[in-house]
């Protein structure tokens, strides 16, 4: 079978994490990069033996690749999403889908009109953790899902301001960088977000944007939930220090990110610890728990999305993370955005 031929537009942090990815993968091939700082282009042409092009509609006329990751800052993903799907060319959009709900609105009105396969890249989707943790939700074995209680509390380093200044502004602050990416798996867990309320303090960094937040939410499903974010407490309880699965980060193996509690039971994650009442048990908090720990083999997350990303463009996939599942998710960040900024309880539209 022929390999995928892929561009890769902004070879940054992630960027550069994809090309890796697609040079090892048996099924793929690096066709081109958009880089529109010409500085740093002869140096990728050198070193990655592809051209390099400054701008998306070039790269898609010039290289004709048959699909396109899109891994550029946030305010670049609309146009360069809505070039690609005007063009037919598959896309997978790194998270957020965009920086604004209404031009994300956009970009799903735009796929479903066109019909061009477009995918967006909350890799934790494709973790076997994630899918073992919804496999136990589904199985009803928690019972209905009452609460949700989720963490994501690290420290991030002085130098990882000083090395980018917009980190201390507004839109660099952990609740659009990083919860993005819980808004995903609280929706994966526990179903559509129907309202939030949020606090958010910056007193800890004194920078002009938060550092840490708290938030409620109600799910649809009538559980409701509670998160701890911030950025600058020293704290293991975070998706990247518990699962282990970026090396770059310390992981602390027996430590929880997330709870899920139902009525006959609660799922520890990512230890994947499950505590429940026998079938043939009444449900009282006097009657002893069975525990167990939930099977799973893991894999990288991030190469199987790519596998996902090449089985659409064959035809012989369907998106896992798709467009739509993206604009739900920027809702909900919006919504706790202005609830932080007002003080009051905000519905999420859909």
């Amino acid at each position: 079978m022929s390999r995928i031929r892929l561009a890769v537009v902004g070879p940054g942090l992630m960027g550069m994490k994809h090309i890796e990815l697609i040079r090892e993968h048996p099924g793929a091939e690096l066709a081109a990069i958009v880089q529109p700082e010409p500085n740093h282009a002869h140096e990728l042409e050198r070193t990655l033996g592809v051209p390099v092009h400054a701008g998306v509609e070039t790269c898609l006329a010039s290289s004709r690749p048959d699909g396109v990751i899109l891994s550029s800052p946030n305010r670049f993903h609309f146009a360069q999403a809505r070039a690609c799907i005007e063009a037919g060319t598959p896309i997978l959009i790194e998270k957020p889908i965009t920086d604004d709900v209404g031009e994300a609105e956009a970009l799903v009105q735009l796929v479903a009109d066109r019909g061009t396969p477009a995918m967006v890249g909350h890799h934790r989707a494709h973790s076997p953790l994630v899918r073992a943790a919804r496999d136990v939700v589904q199985s009803g074995r928690l019972g209905r899902i009452v609460a949700f209680q989720g963490s994501a509390v690290f420290r991030k380093p002085d130098d990882y301001f000083a090395a980018a200044p917009w980190r201390t502004q507004p839109g660099g602050g952990p609740i659009l960088i990083n919860l993005i990416h819980e808004v995903g798996m609280m929706r994966t867990f526990c179903g559509e977000i129907e309202a939030v309320q949020a606090m958010a303090s910056s007193r800890v960094r004194g920078h002009a944007v938060e550092d840490t937040a708290a938030i409620t939410l109600s799910f649809r499903n009538g559980a409701l939930g509670v998160f701890i974010l911030s950025d600058s407490g020293a704290s293991a309880r975070s998706w990247e220090q518990t699962t282990g699965e970026n090396p770059a980060f310390f992981n602390v193996r027996d430590e929880t990110c997330y709870t899920l509690t139902g009525e006959r039971g609660t799922l520890h994650f990512p230890t994947l610890r499950l505590e429940t009442f026998p079938s043939e048990t009444e449900a009282s908090w006097m009657k002893p728990f069975g525990v167990e720990t939930v099977p799973v083999t893991r894999h990288d997350p991030l190469k199987a999305q790519l596998d996902n990303l090449l089985g659409v463009i064959r035809g012989e996939a369907t998106v896992v993370v798709t467009p739509l599942d993206g604009l739900r998710n920027l809702r909900v960040i919006d919504a706790i955005q202005r609830s932080a900024a007002s003080g009051r309880r905000i519905e999420v539209t859909d």
